[in-house]
């Protein structure tokens, strides 16, 4: 009723709904940012805390990374299934109980409950999917750029919350500091329920650049077999071997490595959490500006070669820091080159999976790329703490994430000289 009588006025004004569920979804990627940094900022307060180490905390966020990547398959076929505001809200539930469970944690194993459980069930029915979801069945004109502005969330909140987060947690305590969190699950899951719609078809509107009414296809089958059998027939194009291959690299050295681990690294070089949190913030900003930048780039420019170019910065990015002075001008530079680059993969690999994929199982198969990409955040995230208490160093898990963009860049190559025999007809 309200999403009816909102559209009515919008298109008197000329406004597409589209927009709106555009907002919300940007708005949810920003508290879903914001949550799963919730974890890195908390490592040296509860280290201080509870006398546990380094690996121990990162072993629930490897966790929550791991079921994070495992529900991210089961996202777009839910979203198929109930409809995107029932699974926004599903969402927000999980995040909000695995939130409260960490503000009164005193066992290890309400870590592995609250951030490994909970937030990685919530984390992972979303993720990037909400995105491709979103962007896929409202717009088909400026979907790259949609798709930028959308993952751009991820930027905004590391922007806002991880400096908000820091802050609240050296002024008063880290149990204060989840409390926005929390405030964040409540307004997206409201905004979702009276104003959500998960296809244009509801509004009686054609997804945006087009003139025709869509009408998706009638589920009966439940979100698992949805989601299992456009895997197997995934599974047989070479182009979803490529894409998840590179994804997995990118979630290694994004999500996993620099999301969790840089402040503990600075931490490691005598830079204090607020201040490392300052230059992830510095990060954020050019993150924001480099994703949507990569949407309108998606739009207009060959999605491989644009790949290409994201994985060879970012490799050259991981190789430098562990070499620079960890003064403020290299890590300035640093926080620079690497926001622009942070998650600049995203709408070129959104794009390739609609290519190959479809409008329908594109979202679906995303799920199963974005889960790629989530395994490898949490052998990053695993492998990196276990790096730090046994080596006391960061550095070789850097130099291997560095090494690592530059054979998805080779990967990459691969995929756009041999595409025309990647073509074959999926649907």
């Amino acid at each position: 009723m309200y999403a009816h009588f909102l559209e009515k006025k919008l298109s008197d004004y000329g406004i597409y709904y589209g927009w709106v569920i555009a907002l919300m979804t940007f708005l949810t990627t920003v508290f879903s940012s914001a949550v799963v940094s919730i974890p890195q900022v908390l490592i040296i307060p509860l280290t201080k805390t509870f006398g546990w180490n380094i690996s121990d905390i990162s072993s629930a966020i490897a966790v929550m990374l791991f079921i994070l990547a495992s529900m991210a398959p089961f996202g777009g076929a839910l979203m198929l299934k109930l409809g995107i505001p029932k699974v926004v809200t599903i969402s927000c539930i999980f995040s909000s109980i695995g939130l409260t469970t960490v503000i009164f944690v005193s066992e290890k194993w309400h870590l592995f409950f609250g951030i490994g459980l909970c937030l990685g069930i919530a984390s992972g029915i979303l993720g990037l999917g909400l995105a491709a979801t979103v962007a896929t069945r409202w717009f088909n004109s400026r979907r790259g750029l949609v798709v930028g502005i959308l993952t751009s969330g991820f930027a905004a909140g590391q922007l806002t919350f991880v400096p908000l987060i820091a802050w609240l947690t050296s002024a008063f305590s880290w149990k204060i500091a989840v409390l926005p969190g929390l405030f964040g699950c409540i307004l997206c899951s409201v905004l979702f329920i009276f104003l959500g719609k998960s296809w244009p078809k509801e509004l009686g509107l054609p997804p945006y650049g087009d003139k025709q009414i869509f009408h998706p296809p009638e589920v009966t089958e439940n979100p698992i077999v949805i989601s299992f059998k456009n895997l197997f027939k995934a599974l047989k194009h070479p182009a979803f071997w490529i894409l998840a291959g590179t994804f997995f690299i990118c979630g290694f050295t994004s999500t996993g490595l620099v999301s969790q681990h840089f402040i503990p690294f600075c931490f490691d070089n005598n830079i204090g959490i607020v201040l490392a949190s300052s230059y992830l913030a510095i990060m954020g900003v050019f993150n924001f500006l480099g994703t949507m930048g990569s949407g309108w780039l998606s739009d207009r420019y060959d999605n491989f070669i644009l790949l290409a170019i994201y994985y060879s910065f970012r490799g050259l990015s991981l190789l430098y820091l562990p070499y620079s002075n960890f003064d403020f001008y290299a890590l300035s530079i640093w926080a620079i080159f690497f926001g622009l680059d942070f998650i600049a993969t995203v709408p070129p690999t959104v794009r390739l999976t609609s290519k190959f994929f479809g409008i329908v199982s594109g979202p679906v198969i995303f799920g199963w790329i974005f889960a790629a990409h989530q395994y490898g955040a949490a052998f990053a995230a695993y492998s990196a703490g276990i790096s730090r208490d046994l080596i006391l160093s960061y550095n070789p898990i850097f130099i291997t994430a560095g090494i690592a963009c530059f054979l998805a860049m080779a990967l990459i190559f691969y995929f756009k000289i041999y595409q025309n025999k990647l073509q074959n007809n999926f649907e």
